[in-house]
């Protein structure tokens, strides 16, 4: 028995032998008391493991998903953390493991008023759904949550080649905002609800909803969280922690700041080495060049001192460009008709008395949309004016809905 437990790989067979068997139709609790007589634990990397490996060896992602919660149920509590990372207080783990202990006061909430469902009487129906109504309102704020995850913290666990068990998750986030929007809408529906109904509508549709959002922090807190902490770095944690903000926190506000020792912002590269990079990623030039070839739009860029920069070159171009232009005085690009207007429009963004202007034409049988808004620096400063143009001809006959994949023709 010692050589099992105390041996990682054979430890790792034996697991992925007993997941397999769930998936065969082993019953659950066989399996469990199989685990705990064997392994009594199982270190969290190593679950992570297992799970990556069975999915490298042809176990569809869609497998997993479908006994996610069975793989769930046969572990809780025979997890083994003790070679976990310490947390420090305002890290990004931190935050995520704050705002599971303020979820799990919202479905704590939830149960008790579920626990009073079979004695509920008619009259009391209507409190009752107000009530759970609101929990479910602030559960769904788990949403940001799960978001977070699946775009910050995800791809820096792809790029360590762990790529199966997130996308797994993320499919258990879907399932569980799903369930969530269901529930919700059950207890929203008009008209005289009797508490008959609301048994079964809380056995079918709002305790299901609470247990997923449940599951799912044991899921993060005994098993990615611990992951994640080992292989990312202070590095990749950073970068994730400057970008929370974008997604917004749940039901949490962190009071405390985060920053590795010896790095400032300045030190954050966001995207790839040899790219063109902005704030927000980056591209190789042939990307960027290509990135514009396609865009429906076409796209001139003039600076701050009237000259135009750049401007994009798909193969339908509405208004004929060439290079020649580049460094020109944008008034001389157009005729002397239309000159006043430019000045104008320029004028307006300089100031900040406006921002956009916007012209539609006919042209060639063609419905034209011009717009241009002036570009601002993080300080309001005016940095330029870009102006796009479209063909909007074919959108303008668009009716109804198209919600089913469809190749146009052109």
């Amino acid at each position: 028995m010692s050589e099992i437990i105390n041996n990682s790989q054979k430890r790792k067979e034996l697991l992925k032998h007993m997941i397999l068997q769930l998936h065969s139709g082993e019953a659950p609790e066989l399996v469990r008391a199989r685990l705990v007589e064997l392994l009594k634990s199982i270190p969290y990397d190593e679950v992570v493991e297992v799970e990556q490996e069975l999915i490298w060896e042809g176990l569809p992602e869609e497998e997993v998903l479908r006994f996610c919660d069975i793989h769930t149920a046969v572990l809780d509590g025979h997890i083994d953390q003790s070679g976990a990372r310490s947390i420090p207080a305002g890290h990004p783990v931190d935050t995520f493991k704050m705002e599971n202990r303020e979820l799990e006061k919202v479905a704590d909430e939830l149960q008790q008023l579920f626990g009073i469902v079979p004695y509920l009487k008619d009259k009391e129906v209507k409190d009752w759904m107000i009530k759970v109504h609101g929990g479910l309102n602030s559960l769904m704020d788990v949403d940001k949550h799960y978001l977070r995850k699946e775009y910050l913290l995800f791809p820096f666990l792809e790029k360590q080649e762990i790529t199966g068990p997130p996308k797994v998750m993320w499919g258990k986030h879907d399932e569980t905002r799903e369930l969530l929007k269901t529930a919700i809408e059950a207890v929203s529906a008009e008209g005289q609800v009797t508490a008959e109904e609301v048994r079964t509508i809380t056995d079918m549709l709002l305790v299901p909803a609470v247990q997923a959002v449940i599951d799912m922090v044991m899921k993060e807190e005994e098993i990615l969280f611990p992951m994640a902490m080992d292989k990312l770095s202070d590095d990749d944690w950073y970068h994730i922690y400057q970008q929370t903000m974008e997604f917004g926190y749940c039901l949490y506000d962190p009071q405390v700041e985060w920053k590795p020792e010896g790095i400032s912002v300045s030190d954050i590269e966001y995207g790839i080495k040899g790219g063109i990079q902005l704030s927000t990623g980056s591209f190789h030039q042939d990307e960027m060049e290509a990135l514009f070839r396609t865009l429906p739009i076409d796209l001139t860029f003039v600076d701050k001192n009237d000259k135009v920069k750049f401007f994009s070159m798909g193969p339908d171009r509405i208004f004929t460009r060439n290079r020649a232009i580049i460094g020109r005085d944008v008034r001389n690009c157009h005729p002397p008709s239309s000159v006043d207007i430019v000045d104008r429009i320029l004028d307006d963004f300089k100031s900040g008395r406006e921002s956009t202007a916007a012209f539609w034409i006919n042209f060639k049988e063609r419905f034209i949309y011009i717009e241009y808004f002036a570009l601002r620096g993080s300080n309001g400063e005016y940095l330029g004016t870009v102006e796009f143009t479209q063909d909007l001809t074919t959108y303008r006959k668009l009716e109804g809905e198209q919600r089913l994949l469809s190749y146009s023709k052109k």
